[in-house]
């Protein structure tokens, strides 16, 4: 075994136990980092060991020093061996599928509870309801228990069929659901002694193995029943339930027999039409899929997936040029991928569709038909992304934009401080120059003024400022002049014009200061150290590069000064540094703006369309809070469509719609064993197409009433439609539906 195979895990953090949740993630991001033995030291977290299905065929060694929690092991998958080196909670191998689990002490309650495979070898003595509700598909090994010591009550209660071997005497169990053998056939011994050798080894008993097996009477066997060996059960109608006790209690002699005289006799049930008290409508793309409710600029996700299964590719790349001006560049590259992160599957594990395959492909997407034109004029003042993404929709809708930007490049800080290792430059220059072929007014390198602001808004209909944050923050501490500001330092070293010495600190750990970072080990930093006042706001690509070039990160940490060795901390403490980079944030430089639109903290107040205090001047981006680019882009869809309201009444309500939950959509239709996606087409047809029905029939096939019938509408499109006197409204066809367009509503009350 390498250093690379194995790595340990530990369940406490600056003497504070790690949560079970965050212990689980450690673990399975381990697993799919390569590791495939794993030590960890457990303060009674839960869930150790379970569900490490990504390591595939490959097995993986879990072994648990300390004190584990409840659920170790639980749905446990095959080629998972969890060793664990001491006693241990309640449920464990919980839904097991195929892990083995070794335990050298006792275990508590439900032991193997509801396991379908695997094996669980306990060392000692368990407590109640071990085995139970275990099930055996036979497709499959059998599952196994093997318990060294005693098991406690109500051992394997409702298992369903399964054998049971033990060492001695038993009278407790259920002679209606089992039956004992005292005498082992020649096939089960043969079983007995072959596994009973393995689970000696494994808890490290191989020597009592001639003991046990010495005296072949001693063993018996408990089998169940076949349901025709079951012994018969009196069981009482429901006439005879209702005389001898419902009658008996509330009828004449009983509780208030004397009260009421009213007919108790059963009524029949009209639970069609208006009687129901349920009703099933089909909710089809009335509620927006989780993935397009989290990405701020409103790309419709799922669509563009929909689109593929039905064959049209070219329509779902060209889809996204609709809603962003950079579908490669952001969704492909740059964006977190919020999407991603809210996708259905992942509310079980499972991966998320990933836009980036079809972000990459949107390089390709041709520019979407323009409206017809009209003579409006609208001033876009800032070519980054909030500016160029506003530009590019009020170009669509047939207005006629100008660019002002103060420098000679458009594109903001896509172009001139996102590390070149984070996207290829040739891909936001084909973008940037897609764009530029469509809107062709543009002024470039000219700064801009009070005077020429109020100039432009004399000229033009509308204005938008777009300008970014562009003035870093500073700390007001000794020495802030010795240090590069990140912003500085990204737009220096994108240029290869910056040098940086051997050991690097970065004041300030977010997603700009760990751009920082990667960047200063490109130009050859040795040590490169992050510190924040609080646990790092960094997160995802930027986050990993960092980590992966090997920057360290340290909180709490408070700068006192920056001096010619390095930075001094508040406790005293030189983090030695030949270069300094402050990272803690930019501002806007608002010098341009006159005084009657409203600020706020030096960021431009505005409402939800984005209008500032002037009716005819809207704000966009960074200019009014920090955020990502999607953010931006996405606030400059939402001014525009604003804005082409304003002049001709334009307007959207799809992205307005409420998310639809998660609950609704049935992930157990997907294949839990598939890995990473590599092509559109794997992508697509594992989207769960949440709240877009998929037109699979299953509510048509499994309405017991046979009340659901699907019907071609204009358009070549299709709907499914109740007949409200054959439905019951039982809500099978909402239980069934795998995206979740059946919604069960309360029906109208009876007049």
């Amino acid at each position: 075994m390498t250093k690379r195979d194995s790595i340990k895990i530990d369940g406490l953090e600056n003497n504070i136990r790690v949560e079970s949740r965050i212990m689980e993630e450690r673990i399975q991001k381990a697993v799919e980092a390569g590791y495939r033995q794993i030590e960890v030291t457990a303060y009674g977290q839960h869930g150790i060991g379970g569900r490490l299905w990504k390591s595939g065929e490959k097995q993986i060694k879990v072994d648990v020093l300390g004190t584990s929690g409840q659920r170790l092991g639980s749905m446990g998958f095959a080629n998972t061996v969890i060793e664990v080196f001491g006693p241990a909670s309640d449920d464990i191998g919980w839904l097991n599928a195929g892990a083995e689990i070794i335990v050298h002490g006792d275990a508590t309650n439900g032991v193997a509870n509801a396991m379908a495979q695997g094996r669980i070898y306990i060392d000692g003595d368990i407590g109640a309801r071990g085995m139970t509700m275990t099930k055996h598909n036979p497709r499959f090994e059998a599952p196994q228990l093997w318990v060294f010591g005693k098991v406690g009550d109500s051992f394997a209660e409702f298992m369903a069929g399964g054998k049971i071997f033990f060492r001695g005497m038993q009278e407790n169990y259920s002679r209606a659901d089992a039956k004992l053998l005292t005498d082992l056939p020649e096939e089960e011994w043969q079983w007995l002694q072959t596994n009973m050798k393995r689970f000696l080894q494994a808890v490290g008993k191989q020597y009592l193995f001639d003991q046990l097996t010495s005296h072949r009477k001693e063993w018996n066997l408990l089998v169940a029943r076949k349901p025709s060996e079951k012994l018969a059960r009196d069981v009482r109608p429901m006439a005879r339930f209702r005389e001898e006790i419902w009658d008996g209690e509330l009828g004449k002699g009983g509780v208030i027999g004397d009260l009421s005289s009213l007919d108790r006799s059963p009524i029949g049930l009209l639970p069609t039409g208006g009687l129901r008290r349920f009703v099933p409508v089909w909710a089809n793309e009335k509620y927006l899929p989780p993935c397009q409710s989290a990405c701020p600029t409103g790309i419709p996700v799922q669509k563009r997936w929909e689109l593929i299964r039905q064959g049209k590719i070219d329509e779902a790349v060209d889809l996204a040029l609709q809603y962003t001006p950079f579908p490669a560049t952001v969704c492909g590259y740059l964006c977190p991928n919020l999407c991603m992160q809210n996708c259905t599957r992942r509310r079980v594990s499972l991966p998320a569709i990933d836009i980036r395959v079809l972000g990459k492909a949107s390089l390709s997407a041709k520019t979407p038909a323009r409206l017809p034109g009209t003579v409006k004029k609208i001033a876009v003042i800032g070519g980054g992304a909030a500016g160029l993404s506003v530009a590019w929709q009020l170009w669509m809708k047939g207005h006629e934009p100008v660019i002002i930007e103060g420098r000679k490049k458009l594109g903001g800080k896509i172009t001139d401080s996102i590390p070149q290792s984070r996207i290829p430059a040739d891909v936001v220059e084909h973008e940037i120059n897609r764009l530029a072929k469509s809107i062709r007014k543009m002024q470039l390198g000219k700064p801009l003024t009070k005077e020429r602001f109020l100039k432009l808004k004399q000229e033009n209909d509308y204005l938008v400022i777009a300008t970014g944050a562009v003035k870093p923050r500073k700390l007001n501490v000794p020495g802030m002049e010795k240090a590069l500001t990140a912003l500085e330092f990204l737009q220096q070293s994108k240029l290869d014009c910056v040098t940086v010495g051997q050991k690097v600190v970065i004041i300030g750990a977010g997603n700009v200061g760990c751009d920082a970072a990667t960047e200063a080990f490109r130009l050859g930093a040795q040590s490169v150290t992050l510190i924040d006042i609080q646990p790092p706001a960094s997160f995802g690509i930027e986050r990993e590069h960092a980590e992966a070039a090997g920057a360290k990160f340290l909180w709490p940490r408070f700068t006192k000064a920056v001096t010619d060795e390095g930075v001094e901390l508040t406790d005293g403490e030189l983090l030695p540094a030949e270069t300094v980079i402050v990272a803690v944030g930019d501002m806007p430089d608002l010098s341009f703006l006159p005084d009657e639109i409203r600020t706020e903290k030096n960021f431009i107040t505005v409402d939800e369309t984005y209008a500032t205090s002037d009716p005819q001047v809207y704000a966009i981006g960074d200019v009014v809070r920090p955020g990502l680019l999607t953010d931006a882009i996405g606030a400059g869809r939402i001014a525009a469509r604003t804005i082409d309201g304003l002049l001709r009444g334009a307007s959207e309500t799809y992205d307005k719609l409420p998310a639809i939950q998660y609950e609704r959509v049935k992930l157990q239709y997907f294949d839990s064993r598939m890995g990473e996606f590599t092509d559109t087409s794997s992508c697509a047809n594992s989207c769960a197409s949440c709240g877009a029905c998929r037109d699979c029939g299953m509510c048509e096939e499994i309405c017991p009433q046979n009340a659901i019938t699907r019907k071609e509408t204009a358009g070549g499109g299709f709907e499914y439609i109740v007949n409200d006197e054959k439905c019951i409204g039982c809500g099978f066809c909402a239980g069934a539906c795998p995206t979740g367009v059946w919604e069960i509503m309360e029906n109208e009350p009876v007049e």
